[in-house]
């Protein structure tokens, strides 16, 4: 009895840092993953490294991006951090529309 109210604290801080680290983890590649599978033809994106383009093919797990008119560049799908909203939904933000 006494073995098992030693190892009870160890098993609390394995179950706490489950909760708190991995999990979350867990959670957040389960997004990325989502949103790197969800990109089509004509999204504009941001890569992890803050360049955006406009996705111009999709090939298993390489894009095409153009990221100025007449210049094309191509990344692996895992590189795209974000998908940046419609233009006109902008426009309508900002009152230009």
């Amino acid at each position: 009895m006494n073995d098992l109210a030693a190892l009870l604290p160890l098993v609390a801080i394995l179950a706490l840092f489950w909760f708190m680290v991995i999990r979350p983890q867990q959670r957040r590649a389960r997004e990325v993953s989502a949103l790197q599978n969800s990109i089509d033809v004509g999204q504009r994106v941001m890569m992890s490294s803050g360049i955006f383009g406009t996705v111009m093919s999709i090939a298993d797990d390489k894009v095409r991006l153009q990221i100025a008119p007449g210049t094309e560049i191509e990344i692996a799908r895992a590189a795209i951090a974000k998908v940046e909203s419609p233009s006109h939904e902008l426009g309508e933000e900002r009152g230009d529309a």
